[in-house]
């Protein structure tokens, strides 16, 4: 499994979140093992799941072998079909506050909740990236030290 992080071009909107939150990304997803994409979209209108061909020019990939994809499959089937939460991104992402509307989400918010971190709306794709990175890290760093 992985945390998909986008940083194509993209739309105006994918713009304006990397001028936003001053990063190289705009949106994010969690590849499940069966190959699905999973996260909420704006251009897709909320909670969904679909197929991506991947391209690496456009997308970062970062391995996520520790997260529960029991509980991401049972909160994508809790959410599926929800719409975009605009509000919960511009107050947590682009305002200094934190609204969190329970029946939408926004995509780093998902992959957050997915991944089993507290407070999923807090997260803009660059800071969940930079999380996720940690803690793969220091997995692998538990792994070679094992292996010592």
């Amino acid at each position: 499994m992985y945390l998909a992080l986008y940083k194509g071009r993209g739309t105006l909107f994918n713009r304006l979140i990397r001028l936003w939150t001053r990063s190289i990304y705009s949106h994010c997803e969690l590849v499940m093992p069966d190959g699905r994409w999973l996260s909420a979209s704006a251009m897709d209108g909320g909670v969904r799941a679909k197929r991506i061909e991947v391209d690496l020019a456009h997308w970062d990939l970062i391995p996520v072998p520790w997260a529960d994809a029991n509980h991401i499959e049972q909160l994508f089937i809790a959410n599926r079909g929800r719409g975009y939460d605009w509000l919960g991104l511009l107050g947590s992402q682009v305002l200094p506050i934190t609204l969190d509307n329970k029946r939408r989400m926004f995509c780093s918010e998902f992959c957050a909740a997915g991944l089993g971190y507290p407070l999923p709306q807090r997260y803009s794709p660059a800071l969940l990236g930079e999380v996720v990175r940690h803690v793969h890290n220091l997995n692998l760093g538990h792994r070679n030290e094992a292996h010592a």
